[in-house]
């Protein structure tokens, strides 16, 4: 099954009340589906700033993208996924991760733990939601049954079995942790290697009763007829990799807008990612993106 696309905004930016409507009615005018807004120490808030997107704007949808979970106590998430689902009458997407940042688990004083354990919390996390929200005693109630939709964002096994067992859309990333190295190195994930991830995914989803949506975060976003110089800066973040193995990645958009357009279907067509997410810096850029692929 195809399914049509959505386009989400990961806005990153802390602004003033006024500048931060102005930038939610922007994403709304150029098409965006969902406004989201991550989880990071110095970031915006997310529960604040989901529901004065939504008050600011009329159609597009709002969410986390993604929570730390280790950031949450259940029940007191839980809370907060109700109230936000109902303040923004049914139009939150509630996005968990386990959190990749140990330096901000230091600065809040929380505790780090092993993948193993981050994981582990997460489900904990996802499992507790899910009996709380589907309960007629718990308060405040969701406007959405049983819960709002869940989305999961993990290139690991462990979490994407998470993912296939519990999410109503599969976030991917184009980039991983290098093994051993400090939290914010990432290596870039090739074609072939996301194809694995993927694959791996459906493996572990083979049972499910309805498929989930599949969603990627475009990392770059660049219009351009010279695409090479582009991404000749960037080269240093790539290490190993040739300009033309760069422009091959799948979270690099770079190219005339018909040209990026092509690629967003070609991603559809090879991997599933029907739904991607744009980080806030490079959303005007995609504006004619969407333009060029709405209704498709």
């Amino acid at each position: 099954m195809v399914r049509p696309f959505r386009f989400g905004v990961n806005m990153i930016t802390p602004s003033t009340g006024d500048a931060w409507r102005r930038k939610c009615r922007k994403a709304e005018d150029l098409g965006y589906d969902v406004i989201l807004v991550p989880d990071h120490l110095g970031m915006p808030a997310p529960f604040p700033s989901v529901v004065a997107a939504a008050e600011a704007t009329e159609r597009p949808r709002v969410g986390t993208f993604v929570l730390n979970a280790g950031f949450w106590n259940p029940a007191l998430l839980a809370r907060e996924v109700a109230t936000t689902d109902a303040l923004t009458g049914g139009r939150f997407e509630l996005g968990l991760g386990t959190g990749y940042v140990q330096a901000e688990h230091d600065s809040a004083g929380l505790p780090w733990g092993t993948p193993g354990e981050r994981v582990s919390h997460l489900r904990h996390t996802v499992e507790e939601l899910e009996r709380l929200l589907a309960s007629d005693e718990h308060q405040p109630q969701t406007v959405q049954k049983p819960r709002p939709p869940l989305v999961i964002g993990g290139n690991g096994d462990r979490m994407l079995e998470l993912t296939a067992q519990h999410a109503d859309i599969a976030a991917f990333s184009g980039a991983r942790r290098v093994p051993d190295g400090s939290p914010l190195q990432m290596s870039a994930l090739t074609a072939d290697e996301l194809d694995e991830r993927v694959a791996t995914y459906h493996r572990f989803a083979a049972g499910r009763a309805e498929p989930a949506e599949l969603n990627f975060l475009g990392q770059l976003v660049a219009v351009t007829d010279d695409p090479r110089a582009v991404v000749r800066p960037l080269l240093e973040y790539v290490p190993g990799l040739s300009e033309d193995e760069a422009l091959a990645l799948p979270h690099f958009l770079v190219g005339s807008v018909r040209d990026i357009a092509d690629q967003v279907r070609g991603q559809r067509e090879r991997f599933g990612f029907s739904y991607l997410t744009i980080l806030e810096p490079y959303f005007e850029a995609f504006g004619p993106v969407i333009e060029e692929l709405r209704g498709e």
